[in-house]
């Protein structure tokens, strides 16, 4: 009997610790961490690798300058979010090799208040020239329900041919709201 009274003592430890060990995994599903939403700088920089290993001829078109990110149902208009989208994805593209010729240095381009650096396709021959560029960096944006897409292409200066491009989206969190409502003004 003492050792029936052990072995039933035994079990009922084990489906104690049993049911503990099951309520204590039930309390961390809902405590388990969110990922982190990608950063826009995050996913740039990826876009930029990605443009260069789709392309490893595009340093070829050195030196490049870079036209402010523009909405793609409004041309003429961009804002906080284009402006960084364009300024990040330059810089990446200088991290890969690329060559990029700094245009707010020279009085040569003109830069509206409110827009940036826009290079409408009449304009391209006559910028590049004057900036002694090779290519062009240029990107659109678009917002969506529950994203940003961007698009962003390096075009060869001389034809306007295409030699590289990169797209990703962007979660439409309260930052980005934030950079978006910066449509048409500083």
């Amino acid at each position: 009997m003492n050792t029936r009274h052990r072995l039933s003592q035994a079990i009922s430890l084990g489906l104690v610790i049993l049911m503990l060990t099951g309520c204590s995994n039930l309390g961390n599903a809902n405590n388990t961490q969110a990922q982190p939403e990608p950063d826009l700088s995050e996913l740039i920089h990826a876009a930029a690798e990605q443009m260069i290993a789709n392309n490893p001829e595009l340093t070829r078109y050195s030196p490049m300058i870079a036209a402010t990110f523009v909405s793609i149902d409004n041309l003429t208009q961009s804002s906080t979010l284009g402006r960084m989208s364009s300024e990040i994805m330059a810089s990446a593209l200088a991290r890969q090799g690329m060559q990029v010729r700094e245009v707010k240095m020279r009085d040569s381009m003109f830069i509206e208040e409110s827009v940036g650096e826009l290079i409408l396709s009449r304009q391209v021959q006559r910028l590049s020239a004057q900036h002694n560029a090779r290519s062009i960096l240029m990107g659109t944006y678009a917002q969506g329900q529950d994203f940003v897409y961007v698009s962003a292409r390096v075009v060869r200066a001389g034809d306007a041919m295409v030699l590289g491009t990169a797209d990703f989206r962007l979660p439409l969190n309260n930052n980005t709201r934030s950079l978006l409502e910066g449509q048409g003004g500083w």
